[in-house]
């Protein structure tokens, strides 16, 4: 019998919940598998997986070759057999190698065969930047999959969402991408007393306010939550939007949140041009322009690969000092102090 569960009353890391996840998920279903580069012997590149080898067995944790679109075709035909694959790619770039697989077959076959197959796949990447690991390895581009009709896109950025999001995405019918952002996995919090789920359908408010709206997903949250902190010492209030389903978005929380407050900031890592962000916008404008009491307001990565050098790397990125900036000009702009 494999040891009990952790005390989830007991403080935890990011990477403590996304682990007790995944053996939760092996313990519950013979199905399910974990497949990717060093997720067996090495125990995963971000220490996730370690020790799932030795209690689970190779059929189970299964160190793959270097070849992304090789074991991501493979988790798609194994999902397509009945199995309950969770495909690990080490960072997100990297799925690139495999976009083909991703987008043509995994987000394309249920369409495509009038729903007589489905692909119950789940893809774990660690994305986003603020590690120094320089341009290569640095990327947001889970805006970029949230463009794809029939994937399903999850940014897990709380203890909670780490620990739960992946067996509401193992029960979903459709792929799931599950972006997990790599500076969380230190982060250390509480899992919520009672809590044993979490759905994949709502975006949730994470701090109340009435003066403007700041929304965020991921490690962005947590820098939009250090800004309306900050704010708030001035007597402004910010409301928190955590996205966390990037597709499909939940526009009805989005507006709701818009028309209380009648303004918004947008927080994404990703590039300003062509990015969630602007998507985000668009749909606030498109449903909710008569209730702006000033124009939407985004915060995003500089238009440059994200330098390699830690001064220059934090400049390029979002941070709360420039999300606190968004929100005074959002505030001077609407007539307000």
């Amino acid at each position: 019998m494999p040891d009990p569960l952790p005390d989830s009353r007991s403080a935890m890391s990011y990477r403590d919940a996304v682990r007790e996840a995944l053996r939760s998920a092996l313990i519950a279903d013979p199905r399910v598998f974990l497949m990717g580069e060093d997720v067996g012997r090495y125990g995963g590149s971000y220490a996730v997986s370690k020790g799932l080898l030795e209690e689970f067995g190779a059929d189970r944790i299964r160190d793959t070759p270097l070849s992304e679109s090789a074991f991501v075709g493979a988790g798609i035909g194994a999902a397509l057999g009945g199995l309950k694959p969770i495909v690990e790619v080490m960072t997100v770039n990297f799925s690139l190698l495999a976009l083909d697989q991703i987008m043509n077959n995994a987000a394309t076959l249920s369409h495509m065969s009038g729903g007589q197959f489905n692909v119950p796949l789940v893809i774990r990447l660690a994305t986003g930047a603020g590690r120094q690991l320089a341009a290569q390895h640095s990327h947001s581009l889970e805006g970029w999959y949230a463009h794809i009709p029939g994937l399903r896109i999850l940014t897990p950025a709380t203890i909670d969402d780490a620990r739960f999001m992946l067996a509401a995405a193992l029960a979903c019918p459709d792929p799931v991408l599950l972006f997990e952002h790599q500076y969380l996995y230190n982060m250390e919090g509480h899992l919520t007393a009672g809590l044993e789920a979490v759905n994949l359908h709502n975006a949730a408010i994470r701090r109340a306010g009435r003066d403007v709206t700041l929304i965020a997903y991921g490690w962005s949250l947590h820098k939009s939550l250090a800004a309306a902190e900050e704010l708030a010492r001035t007597g402004i209030e910010a409301e928190v939007l955590d996205l966390r389903t990037l597709r499909p978005l939940d526009e009805q929380a989005i507006i709701a949140s818009v028309r209380r407050t009648r303004r918004a900031v947008i927080v994404d890592e990703g590039w300003r041009s062509g990015s969630l962000s602007a998507e985000v916008t668009t749909r606030i404008v498109e449903q909710a322009f008569y209730d702006l009491d000033a124009p939407v307001v985004r915060v995003c990565t500089a238009e440059v690969p994200v330098p390699y050098a830690k001064h220059l790397e934090d400049a390029a990125l979002p941070s709360p000092d420039r999300i606190v900036a968004a929100v005074r000009t959002v505030l001077e702009s609407s007539g307000s102090p």
